[in-house]
């Protein structure tokens, strides 16, 4: 039989939250931190179960103290316990405004410390260690008048007193630690929590840490730090996204004790578990339909995240139809080409209560489509990725979102997820939307195309580009030359996008000919006059800011050139 160390006394919420670990195990309290961390060090018990942080009263504040006591083990496991904390009372006829006295244990005086200040302001807190053996002491002073007792509801109720108020913390929800002497194998949803020795003060040193698990694309869930009492260094506690046996969490942790912290053994792993998310999720499952490398892409970070994906396409056993039924958002992600008709075979199947998102390049036509194709009850929005599946991360990466009218808690929580992986998110409208991608996507693409189609007719090859090339004018044709080493097909679809996209192109086109006229007769003041209104439209600000970032790239080509 398993057995667990935890704080007592029995049925203490530290008892709860071991039987709740494993209901089968021997459950042995013990009376503080210490007795427990010597049982478990001495491996009278295969696992321990302590309290770390509370949602109303924050984190334990021996945080530190606590793992500075375990010498052997890993964190390896979690659990997460609601408390119901109430008021009872013993005297039938007792009300709030009688009460003189307020008996409970320290850290559920914290936990209940707002209600206490507006319901009850000046009364007297006796703090306890067994709130039942201090319900036995009153009752047998016979000094019931007057008094009250903090605990959950199930404790006042199996003791005999009237509760008077319920939830007097809400939200209140305690995250317990789970310590086994073997590290847990990987999940595949997983988290790792480490913890320095005092560090010698270095400039930045905080900051160059947090880098190394940023630029691997590692979210970072709790980070706190104190002075060691002793020396008065910095310490840190880091709780990661996934699992220290993997490659990325391997890697940042090897580079911050050799590049940044520049000693070795001064970083201590307390273990990597089953990740626990304190944050309330609404969506268990997403459903995608496509399955190219896109719709992999995200699949493969949601499924990070602890989601449940589906992948259905022209290729699976599992059908949209069959999909649609077991999740809780469909996420439509096919060439740009079809995904109209896509959302319009496939919306009606949407129940209501479910969501709608479409990973898209064009906005207007196909939100008009989900609009008409759902119930009114499911949830539509639209999100552009403006990267590609080759991208590693969506850190720094943008995202233009389009919500509706009915986008709710589903939608949220998906930009949500963007949010935390590092996107840019801008909000558009539909029109809005498709007019700027004329200007980001669709115009630029064509420009390629055509020039590409220019050097062909007039025999032109890359060696006499290369030569006459100024660092200005290789800018269009590095994006010439994006276009045309990637999928055609996408560029392809992009052209072929409706809405006022078409507008971007063809009032392009109407003023590149506009300006090939006055060229053509000479028409020098007129040009300059054209630039001046150019320049003054586009803002001063503006055209700085582009300035120095063209500049930057001058710098970089030019050293490749």
């Amino acid at each position: 039989m398993k057995t667990i160390a935890t704080l007592g006394p029995e049925h203490s919420p530290s008892w709860q939250a071991a039987v709740q670990y494993d209901g089968e195990a021997e459950i042995r309290p013990y009376p503080h931190v210490k007795a427990l961390l010597d049982a478990f060090a001495a491996r009278e018990t295969e696992y321990a179960v302590l309290p770390v942080y509370n949602t109303r009263e924050g984190e334990k504040k021996q945080y530190f103290r606590f793992f500075d006591q375990i010498k052997s083990g890993y964190w390896v496991g979690n659990i997460i316990l609601s408390s119901n904390l109430s008021l009872g009372v013993f005297d039938e006829n007792e009300t709030v405004a009688g009460l003189r006295i307020l008996v409970g244990k320290r850290e559920v005086f914290n936990q209940c410390e707002e209600f206490i200040d507006n319901q009850l302001p000046g009364i007297t807190e006796v703090s306890v260690q067994d709130v039942s053996q201090a319900i036995a002491e009153i009752r047998e002073s016979g000094q019931v008048k007057g008094r009250a007792v903090v605990d959950s509801a199930e404790t006042l109720t199996a003791h005999g007193l009237r509760i008077i108020e319920r939830e007097v913390a809400p939200h209140n929800r305690t995250r317990y630690a789970v310590l086994g002497h073997e590290l847990a194998p990987a999940t595949g949803y997983d988290a790792t929590t480490l913890i320095t020795e005092p560090l010698d003060d270095r400039v930045g040193i905080l900051v160059d840490i947090l880098n190394e698990f940023s630029r691997r694309g590692i979210n970072i869930v709790d980070m706190r730090t104190e002075n060691d009492i002793k020396s008065q260094k910095l310490r840190i506690y880091l709780e990661a996204e996934g699992h220290v046996g993997s490659e990325r969490m391997a890697s940042a942790i090897a580079h911050i004790e050799s590049r940044v912290i520049q000693q070795q053994g001064m970083i201590r792993l307390l273990g990597s578990f089953p990740r626990v998310d304190m944050r309330t999720k609404y969506i268990k499952s997403f459903g995608f339909i496509g399955t190219g490398a896109m719709s992999r892409w995200f699949a493969d970070r949601l499924a990070s995240e602890g989601y449940e994906v589906m992948l259905t396409g022209r290729t699976t056993t599992l059908r949209p139809e069959q999909m649609i039924e077991r999740v809780d958002v469909v996420v439509v992600c096919v060439p740009i080409s079809v995904t109209s008709a896509t959302v319009r075979q496939y919306g009606p199947l949407l129940a209501p209560g479910k969501a709608l998102i479409l990973l898209a390049g064009e906005s207007e036509e196909t939100i008009k489509s989900a609009l008409e194709a759902t119930q009114e009850e499911v949830e539509v929005m639209l999100v552009h990725n403006l990267w590609g599946p080759q991208a590693a991360t969506m850190k720094d990466k943008n995202a233009i979102v389009v919500r509706t009218s009915r986008s709710g808690m589903f939608c949220s929580e998906f930009e949500a997820f963007l949010y935390k992986h590092g996107a840019d998110i801008f909000h558009d409208s539909p029109s809005k939307h498709d007019l700027l991608m004329g200007v980001g996507q669709k115009l630029p693409t064509m420009i390629s195309v055509a020039l590409a189609m220019t050097l062909n007719e007039n025999h032109i090859t890359s060696e006499d580009i290369a030569s006459h090339c100024t660092l200005t004018s290789l800018y269009p044709i590095l994006a010439m030359s994006r276009v045309h080493s990637q999928n055609p097909r996408t560029y392809a679809e992009i052209m072929s996008t409706s809405g006022d996209s078409r507008k971007i192109v063809s009032d392009f086109a109407k003023n590149l000919e506009r300006v090939i006229r006055m060229a053509d007769a000479a028409t020098i003041n007129g040009l300059c006059s054209l630039i001046d209104e150019n320049a003054q439209h586009l803002t001063e600000t503006f055209l700085q800011a582009r300035m120095r970032q063209a500049k930057a790239v001058d710098e970089v080509l030019g050293r490749m050139l």
